[in-house]
């Protein structure tokens, strides 16, 4: 299960306990911003796509979307997002829990300059119900992202 594979990595850096498990769903931004009492825009949603043959994550604020163009010009694809099936398969996680934590070996993780404007951010720890609250340089350690990208469609609040 992929939060018991996202408690074991964190435990490894003493830092279990700052998991945060939810009565209720954080599967969406917006379920997770109401479970966090934080805005939507705060939370690090993890999204999963595929580039030849192999799964890369990119982790973007909330309240960003994809910009087609922008993504074809960083990885030199069209966004293919993976079907929830084969994103549990490849990443490691179930959609609504993926995160860039304890994912699954060949997995590449990228960070979108959206969460540059916050000082901490809520990504998801590997379930529909868990986030972990990391300052942008604590998520640039455990993501263990090889850059940052921008891949995001510019305007509204960013």
């Amino acid at each position: 299960m992929g939060i018991e594979k996202v408690k074991a990595y964190f435990r490894s850096y003493n830092m279990e306990e700052r998991i945060r498990e939810f009565d209720v769903s954080s599967a969406t931004v917006e379920l997770a911003a109401a479970a966090l009492h934080c805005e939507p825009q705060r939370i690090a949603k993890t999204l999963s796509f595929m580039v030849d043959e192999h799964a890369v994550l990119v982790v973007t604020a909330g309240d960003m979307k994809i910009d087609n163009p922008r993504y074809k010009a960083q990885f030199g694809k069209k966004a293919k997002m993976l079907a929830p099936a084969e994103a549990e398969a490849l990443v490691g996680h179930a959609v609504g829990g993926v995160c860039p934590f304890a994912v699954n070996d060949g997995v590449e993780v990228y960070l979108d300059i959206s969460l540059k404007r916050f000082e901490t951010v809520f990504p998801a720890c590997g379930s529909s119900n868990s986030a972990i609250e990391l300052t942008i340089p604590e998520l640039e350690k455990y993501a263990g992202y090889p850059e940052w990208v921008d891949v995001c469609k510019r305007g509204g609040s960013e």
